[in-house]
């Protein structure tokens, strides 16, 4: 009498059991992932590249993938250490400059050597395949790399005017990262290295007189509202930064093949270039406000930025030299990364 039922009940049973094995393991493939990186979030690369990048793979995902944004480090810790939060799982992404730790990315400061870029899409392009070719597999191996990039054209922003090496005697000049910080020792500023969220109250403390950055961020620092003069290199930029979008790679390893597509769809030459280009393409504007504050800009002819180019050829020969040490051929990278970003200059 009571076999057919408990039969039924068994396979209703069954079934319920199916479905949440089903729903867990729909459950098991959703990622939440938290983004931390250095700069408020209405800042250029945070705004146009960043919060863009997380809508596309969400989409892409079908809602699979998630994030939360942690701008201005919110996750806590300093810029320097962004790097390991992402190898140690505080961070699922990260935005960050290799060159904030010292020595570590070695073959990544090629990009950032003396009048090495034309323009930040075609030298972001040529970072990705060098990248891609000597770097993912060796210094950046800890990390799942989504892209490396480089913002514009650097110039000099400063309390006194500045159109020749002899000018910067005496000067505190902030710098990003190793690479910059030798070179604006050998053309004869006192080198002051600090991550750029710091650039605004050094400036307004008097710990600086003076820093290098991109137009780009000196909207987001209020730093043209701190200084009087730019001294711009308009035919042959003086620097640019590397920059790196990572992922966690055990985060990565366990998302299921399709997942694994999305961010792969989502990352590489492209994804590099156009993070490039978006970043310099905010320099125009944050270069009017300074105009519209009545600051001096001070455009140096080929003329005037050869003495800079001699000054600072000596970084150059020191950072070759130091590539042997670290185990690669700087020599032939340099020419590499020469040829690359003048093949894509358009």
């Amino acid at each position: 009498m009571t076999t057919a039922p408990t039969r039924r009940g068994l396979i209703a049973a069954t079934a319920m059991m199916a479905a949440f094995g089903l729903a867990t393991a729909a459950h098991a493939q959703d990622f939440k992932l938290k983004l931390h990186q250095f700069l408020p979030a209405q800042a250029p690369v945070p705004a146009g590249v960043l919060v863009p990048w997380m809508a596309k793979v969400e989409k892409d995902s079908g809602g699979r993938i998630t994030f939360e944004h942690y701008p201005a480090m919110q996750l806590g810790g300093k810029p320097g250490e962004l790097i390991d939060q992402v190898i140690d799982g505080v961070a699922d992404v990260v935005w960050t400059l290799p060159g904030y730790t010292p020595g570590r990315f070695p073959r990544t400061e090629v990009m950032e050597l003396p009048f090495m870029i034309t323009n930040a899409e075609a030298s972001s392009r040529a970072f990705w395949e060098l990248g891609e070719k000597y770097m993912l597999d060796t210094e950046l191996k800890d990390v799942k790399v989504i892209g490396l990039w480089n913002h514009g054209p650097g110039l000099i922003h400063s309390k006194t005017p500045i159109t020749k090496p002899e000018d910067l005697k005496g000067v505190k000049l902030r710098a990003p990262t190793r690479v910059t910080n030798m070179m604006v020792s050998a053309l004869g500023a006192t080198a002051v290295g600090m991550p750029v969220p710091a650039v605004t109250e050094s400036l307004s403390k008097g710990v600086i007189d003076a820093t290098i950055i991109p137009w780009e961020v000196t909207a987001s620092l209020k730093s043209s509202e701190l200084v009087k003069h730019h001294t711009e290199f308009p035919s042959a930029p003086l620097y640019t930064s590397s920059f790196v979008l990572a992922m966690n790679k055990d985060v990565y390893d366990k998302m299921p093949a399709d997942l694994k597509a999305v961010i792969d769809a989502n990352s590489g030459a492209d994804f590099s270039a156009n993070a490039g280009k978006v970043s310099q393409a905010a320099d125009a504007p944050a270069r009017e406000i300074a105009v519209k504050l009545g600051n001096t800009i001070v455009e140096l002819t080929p003329e005037q930025i050869a003495p800079w180019k001699a000054g600072a050829q000596g970084t150059i020969d020191q950072w070759i030299a130091d590539s042997a040490k670290a185990g690669f051929d700087g020599k032939a990278l340099v020419d590499e990364a020469r040829a690359l970003i003048a093949k894509h200059t358009k």
